[in-house]
């Protein structure tokens, strides 16, 4: 039973020493990495109706005392329009309007289609 544990503990050694200097000799072989060249330049293109249509319906989900769940959102070149099927304060449809104009790409906001109380 020693000579097993002797001879085990010797494999995994020579295993382990092997294994170290195979890794040393590849990360010698290896070149260093290299950066792109050239000048980071940022992505300009206009906003789609699709991310405006999901940005404005979470920032309405997520506003406390807004019925965001209830407020449909149609977007269609920039153009937002916000309706329901629940009724809505006056409040609440000024704080809908005013959270849909500060996404970017909103030209216009129609919410005619917002039932009032």
């Amino acid at each position: 039973m020693k000579k097993f544990a002797i001879a085990a503990a010797t494999a995994t050694a020579l295993t382990l020493t092997m294994a170290n200097a195979a890794f040393a000799q590849a990360q010698a072989t290896q070149g260093p990495i290299m950066l792109a060249a050239g000048e980071m330049t940022e992505a300009k293109e206009d906003v789609s109706d699709t991310w405006i249509t999901t940005k404005v319906k979470s920032d309405l989900v997520t506003e406390k005392g807004i019925p965001g769940t209830d407020i449909k959102v149609e977007t269609n070149k920039g153009v937002v329009s916000l309706s329901s099927t629940v009724a809505v304060t006056d409040a609440q449809k000024a704080t809908a309007v005013a959270i849909t104009k500060k996404i970017k790409g909103v030209k216009a906001v129609s919410a005619d289609g917002l039932k009032a109380e």
